[in-house]
């Protein structure tokens, strides 16, 4: 077969599917757990104003609640991976609509817990704890809930801005039509002179192209159309902050940063100390931008200059099962009994290898808190590829060992670390990779992957981070987001952060048009604190063994059970401090040093 065809499902060998047998051998037995979901659901409203009266009437409740999440979780995990398969199947999509309608009934049918427990006053929740040894389980849970009190609104108010929700999603789906839709981006002509049309999916490519002259006129033919509906662009995004400073203002937080933090009980702190030690390290990137000149052999380097690779193509061939080897030996530090279950997931039908006709795109870690872990790839022996298994089994062993170490109430865990351990995984492969390189250019293509690491998720994000701020605060002090001001301060703020020897092209001020991220309010700090804990636990493993593994295995296994500071802080990185921050620009600064004394 040629490596790029592509195999019909029944083509493709078991060993490389997953086992979704194992969550459920036949359709039959699906019909027969969704039933059992009605019932459950039908019961669960019995408990609706009752949770008030007794310790006993708040725990059933909770468990009952658990109970049918559960069961949903599991019904909703099956019948998705299922169709991620192949998503041409109509009775695959016809189950996934059917686990999705029963998600939103059952959020339907539970909406009255949290407001009802907010009107139990907090002596008397201490009273219940006292008085129930099975209510403890939920201590946390509650108190989480409780914490919030201020924040929550009368069950009336709370329904109509439920109801007002739709609305408030406008601007963000405006913004998705107009980029994602109706966008059209000129044609140009590639390296060899073929015409190509510029889109979103083409254009990091084309930036990475050897010849400049298409980079350039990629890079202009992009943001001069974005230009070209700015105001547009601008609208949209001063509509969909203007609806996060009405949320704040309304549930009583001083500000809109406040709020979104407020979900994960994130200091502000973190946020500060993770733009402020940035700033402090800016020179460190300034330095990598003139050894990315040099290299380049350029005059002025430009913003178009900054995703063509500086180290020649190196062929990374590699197939799966070598791939499986290499993560394999690269976590070893990771010890028994995370190599045990490592090893267990790589050999019993975690994994969805490769790709095939109707399969969906890219890859996930997913599952239930009673089904495998599972992976979906579509591997194609590519480096990046190697890198995503290693990504996606950090995920897997995360879920894997936070369900079999806390009950389902804390069976997850919270977006703030979600990449901690993905990442840890991938920069121990890193390591690995650099270390064990078959010669020069091998480590420098390496050590500069890891750099650009830096560059696009810590400094990249950071100011991604830094311009909410900023902009948020301009509406709540009274100003609105006209396309001028957008493009000024998105201006200023890549002056900045990449320095005085870059080329700050003009049309770098319309960046800001095209990316999602915000509109995920406050979201984007999260990809930078992430990366610098990984890059802190993946130090800690390799240079103290047995105790910082045994920590970092303390974290996998905490899953919700505290606040997400509190669970990292159990592997030893408090994101409250400035450290993990200073820790990880050390790192990057060595990177750079030993980058530019080998190129």
């Amino acid at each position: 077969m040629s490596k790029y065809e592509v195999l019909e499902r029944n083509e493709i060998p078991n060993e490389l599917k997953w086992d979704l047998e194992s969550m459920y051998k036949n359709i039959e037995e699906w019909n027969r757990d969704y039933e059992k979901c009605l019932e459950l659901a039908k019961r669960i409203v019995s408990h609706k104003g009752k949770l008030t009266k007794t310790s006993d009437n708040l725990y059933n409740a909770l468990k009952d609640k658990d109970e049918l999440y559960r069961l949903v979780e599991h019904l909703y995990s099956y019948s998705h991976l299922r169709l991620d398969e192949d998503t041409r199947i109509g009775s695959s999509q016809e189950l996934s609509n059917k686990g999705m309608s029963l998600i939103i009934d059952v959020n339907d049918k539970t909406s009255f817990f949290i407001p009802e427990i907010l009107t139990i006053e907090e002596a008397t929740i201490k009273e219940f704890l006292a008085e129930n040894e099975n209510l403890k389980l939920y201590e946390h849970y509650l108190q989480n809930i409780l914490r919030e009190r201020d924040h929550v609104l009368s069950s009336r108010e709370e329904s109509i801005l439920a109801q007002f929700g739709e609305v408030a999603n406008a601007p963000q789906k405006i913004y998705s039509m107009l980029n994602d839709a109706d966008l059209k981006f000129p044609t140009i002509k590639d390296e060899n002179s073929n015409d190509i049309e510029i889109t979103s999916g083409s254009f990091i490519p084309l930036m990475e192209s050897k010849n400049r002259e298409v980079r350039e006129s990629a890079f202009k033919g992009l943001y001069s159309t974005y230009n070209s509906f700015k105001n547009t662009f601008a609208a949209a995004l001063d509509g969909d902050l203007k609806s996060n400073v009405f949320n704040a203002k309304i549930r009583n937080y001083k500000n809109t940063r406040e709020a979104s933090l407020s979900s994960n009980n994130i200091p502000l702190s973190v946020y500060d100390n993770l733009i402020k030690t940035i700033h402090d390290n800016l020179g460190t990137m300034y330095k990598y931008m003139d050894v990315r000149k040099r290299v380049l052999k350029l005059d002025e380097l430009h913003m178009y200059d900054l995703y063509v690779p500086i180290v020649d193509d190196v062929n990374f061939s590699i197939p799966y099962g070598d791939a499986v080897e290499t993560v394999k030996k690269a976590l070893m530090h990771l010890e028994d009994e995370y190599l045990t279950v490592m090893n267990e997931g790589f050999n019993s039908g975690w994994i969805d290898v490769i790709e095939n006709r109707g399969k969906r795109s890219g890859a996930y870690s997913s599952g239930s808190y009673d089904s495998k872990p599972y992976i979906l790839l579509n591997y194609h022996n590519t480096l990046d590829n190697v890198f995503t298994i290693a990504h996606e089994m950090g995920h897997s062993m995360h879920s894997y060992f936070t369900r079999k170490n806390q009950e389902y109430i804390y069976g997850d865990y919270s977006i703030f670390v979600a990449e901690v351990a993905s990442t840890t995984n991938e920069l121990l492969l890193l390591n690995y990779m650099i270390n064990n390189a078959n010669n020069k250019k091998e480590k420098l293509y390496l050590l500069n992957h890891y750099i650009e690491s830096f560059r696009t998720t810590v400094f990249r994000q950071t100011m991604f981070a830094e311009f909410e701020q900023i902009i948020h605060e301009h509406l709540e002090n009274g100003g609105s987001l006209t396309a001028d001001y957008l493009c000024e301060e998105y201006l200023k703020l890549n002056k900045l952060y990449y320095g005085p020897n870059v080329v700050i092209d003009n049309e770098i001020s319309i960046e800001w048009a095209r990316i999602p991220h915000f509109y995920y309010n406050y979201y984007v700090y999260q990809y930078a604190t992430g990366f610098s804990a990984a890059v802190a636990l993946s130090e800690k493993i390799l240079k103290e063994g047995e105790a910082a593994v045994d920590s970092y295995l303390t974290f996998l296994k905490s899953g919700s059970s505290d606040y997400p500071i509190n669970v990292l802080r159990k592997a030893g990185v408090d994101m409250t401090t400035e450290e993990p921050v200073n820790n990880a620009m050390n790192t990057f600064s060595r990177l750079v040093e030993e980058f530019n004394e080998l190129i």
